[in-house]
């Protein structure tokens, strides 16, 4: 695996590859890398012959500057997941050469991106399409790997190729889980030991509320899923949706789409966690 750090030298690198008729698959991520995104490396690896996976944390889409300063850099451990994994190139780029100066390109995909993290969190996906669509400019993959964990992200990404016209494919790939159903996240490094347990009843009260929506309206499960947050320890609910899964705007009524999917954020002690569950489609 070759660890490079420029532009210039990942653009070499794949120029060459590309001139023998290699496909490039890339796995943009921020670092501190788990079974999560080796799910999505090892994909790419099989599914291209050249495989570039991105560490860089991306301060243009934080807009809670202490989490920025607060997000986990682990680059040698990661290198040895991505080497173990078979990838190819391991970009790990300064903010500098990313940014030589401000990118001041607004990104804006209504009504995608103005619900749910669009307003706990404004500014994040502009921020994430910066970063996202320079990556695709630098590497030029022919197809790119997102988990769906950030289900919003994943949709927001897919409607940003299609109005830009990116020649790739976007793979959405399915939410990797502890043995005891926490959803994987390199947040998940800052949980105390107390807070671990506690955070178990994220992903215990969506898979719950899955059963109960089978006998229950939508406003029910809403309802059901706000309450149990509520009464367990530690926590403390931002927002729960249940939404359209292409459009993500709040559905009323189960009949209403045949894609139906719950996306919820909660706090764990000071960390911010999401997850999602699909209960039609």
């Amino acid at each position: 695996m070759n660890i490079v750090h420029t532009i210039k030298d990942l653009q070499a690198g794949l120029t060459a590859l590309r001139a023998q008729g290699k496909t490039v698959g890339l796995v943009p991520t921020m670092g501190a890398l788990h079974a999560g995104h080796a799910s999505l490396v090892k994909r790419c690896v099989a599914e291209n012959d050249v495989a570039v996976v991105s560490v860089f944390v991306n301060p243009t889409q934080f807009n809670d500057k202490n989490d920025l300063v607060k997000y986990p850099r682990t680059l040698e451990a990661d290198c040895r997941l991505l080497e173990a994994c078979g990838v190819t190139f391991a970009f790990a780029p300064s903010v500098e050469e990313m940014y030589p100066e401000p990118d001041t390109r607004q990104f804006s995909y209504p009504p995608l991106d103005t619900v749910m993290e669009g307003i706990f969190r404004p500014g994040h996906f502009n921020g994430v399409c910066q970063v996202v669509s320079k990556l695709f400019d630098i590497v030029k993959p022919d197809r790119a790997y997102f988990g769906e964990k950030d289900f919003q992200q994943l949709a927001i990404i897919r409607e940003m190729v299609r109005q830009m016209n990116f020649p790739l494919e976007i793979v959405g790939c399915p939410i990797v889980r502890e043995e005891d159903g926490l959803a994987l996240s390199s947040r998940n490094a800052r949980l105390s030991a107390d807070e671990r347990q506690q955070a178990l009843q994220i992903s215990k009260v969506l898979f719950e509320s899955r059963e109960f929506a089978t006998t229950h309206t939508v406003a029910e499960t809403q309802k059901f899923v706000e309450d149990a947050i509520a009464a367990a320890p530690g926590l403390r609910l931002e927002y729960f949706e249940l939404v359209d899964g292409n459009t993500l705007q709040k559905i009323a009524d189960w009949e209403e789409t045949e894609y139906a999917v719950g996306c919820i954020t909660v706090f764990c002690g000071e960390v911010r966690l999401i997850d999602n569950i699909k209960y039609k489609g």
